[in-house]
C-alpha cells in the first residue's frame, strides 16, 4: 500500500507556531489546508483536516481556527465535535468514539516534516 507522496521540504519551523496553538498547511499544492499541525511545548501532533462526520467536512471555522477557545481539544466547526489532541479520538458531538486521521510528522534542525508521505485524499 503506498504510502503517499513524498513531502520534502518542511511544512515550517516549529517556533512559527506557538504552544498551544494550531496551523493548517497545504503540502501538496492543493488550493486549501488538507492537514494541521497543533504543537503543545516540544510536542507536534498532525492530522488531516478531514472530520470523520458527514461526508469528511474540513474542521477550521476560520484559517488556522483549529481548536476550542481554551485550546483543551481540537473542534470540528461545521459540527461543533470535539476531539483529544493527542489521540484525535472524538469526545463530544455527533462522532463520539471515531478518530483523526493522523499525520505522522517529525522536527528535523528546528523544522516540522512530514514522515513518510502524504496522501491526496484521506
Amino acid at each position: 500500500m503506498s504510502r503517499g507522496v513524498p513531502v520534502p521540504d518542511p511544512l515550517c519551523r516549529l517556533d512559527e507556531i506557538a504552544d498551544g496553538k494550531a496551523r493548517g498547511f497545504d503540502p501538496l499544492a492543493q488550493g486549501r489546508d488538507t492537514m494541521f499541525v497543533v504543537r503543545q511545548g516540544e510536542t507536534l501532533f498532525g492530522w488531516r483536516n478531514f472530520c470523520p462526520h458527514y461526508g469528511h467536512e474540513q474542521m477550521a471555522w476560520q484559517k488556522d481556527g483549529y481548536l476550542t477557545h481554551d485550546g483543551a481539544r481540537i473542534v470540528c466547526g461545521a459540527h461543533g465535535a470535539e476531539y483529544e489532541i493527542d489521540t484525535g479520538i472524538c469526545v463530544a458531538g455527533p462522532c463520539v468514539g471515531r478518530r483523526l486521521i493522523a499525520v505522522p510528522l517529525e522536527l528535523r534542525g528546528g523544522a516540522i516534516h512530514i514522515s513518510g508521505g502524504f496522501s491526496r485524499r484521506p
